[in-house]
């Protein structure tokens, strides 16, 4: 099993650099990014950790496709991929539903837009000359000028079950939000039903006690709305490390190939070592 690290979007981005550089120092296999609306954007940070690291991977965890042209999105990942090989994945996804309406972005089928994006990021990232017409994705005969000679891994960042089977289909991987525990996986994994390999990445809150202070309350009542489940079925590593550190674990024996720590509170980085110690 990976283990990576998430940026946490509320970190202010000028301790990128800092937080990066120790983080490659350390056992850990990825560091993850973040770009969600009116916070930062995914591709800018995962080229700036990317350039001052020398073996983290780096994810990006998710570019909405509402907001992306899959032909600028393949530059862009495409550039990154060139300049530092086998050290970026590329998460894609549909997109919070509201953010997208907030910025005209909203889509008529979030699936076909997610299903058409994908499927031509990878055929550019291969260095394919690209035709599609589809329903939401317009491209006339494309291709990059510097494709990667190791195309990125481009994963779907989703939750639903009919997203779920879709990545299944087009994507080399899926990335699950923060909040989903071991006793979910195995069913998450079938519903996928990749029949190539697929790496499954899961984002898990990392919380160094078991206690909540009001901020990481509000946290978690947010992300059980966004699941659709009660706030204390929000699944996440907490409490003595030791625990913590087993819990991490039964992610890898349910069928997690990659788990994205995102430490909740004080002293990301302390949180981290202290778990990676117990691990």
């Amino acid at each position: 099993m990976r283990l990576g690290v998430m940026f946490d979007r509320d970190l202010p981005p000028e301790q990128l650099v800092p937080f990066a550089k120790t983080l490659d120092e350390t056992s850990v296999d990825d560091l993850w990014v973040v770009e969600d609306l009116g916070w930062t954007g995914g591709v800018s940070s995962a080229a700036t950790a990317l350039a001052v690291t020398s073996r983290l991977r780096v994810g990006i965890g998710i570019t909405p496709a509402p907001l992306r042209n899959p032909m600028l999105l393949a530059m862009e990942l495409a550039n990154l991929a060139r300049l530092h090989p086998g050290r970026l994945a590329a998460g894609i996804g549909h997109g919070v539903g509201a953010w997208m309406e907030q910025v005209g972005a909203a889509v008529p089928s979030p699936l076909t837009l997610l299903e058409e994006t994908i499927t031509s990021v990878r055929a550019l990232l291969r260095g394919e000359r690209v035709t599609l017409d589809g329903k939401s994705v317009h491209l006339d005969g494309v291709t990059l000028v510097h494709p990667p000679a190791v195309p990125p891994p481009v994963l779907a960042g989703v939750k639903g079950p009919r997203s779920l089977a879709l990545s299944g289909r087009v994507a080399q991987g899926t990335i699950l939000p923060e909040g989903v525990g071991p006793d979910q996986l195995p069913g998450i994994v079938e519903r996928i039903g990749a029949a190539e390999e697929h790496e499954l990445v899961v984002f898990a809150y990392l919380r160094g006690t078991a206690e909540l202070d009001e901020a990481a309350r509000s946290l978690l009542d947010g992300q059980a709305g966004f699941l659709g489940v009660a706030p204390e079925d929000v699944a996440m590593a907490s409490g003595a490390p030791e625990e913590a550190a087993e819990w991490v674990k039964s992610l890898g024996a349910a069928g997690a190939d990659t788990v994205v720590l995102r430490p909740v509170g004080a002293d990301p980085l302390g949180q981290v070592r202290t778990i990676l110690a117990a691990l």
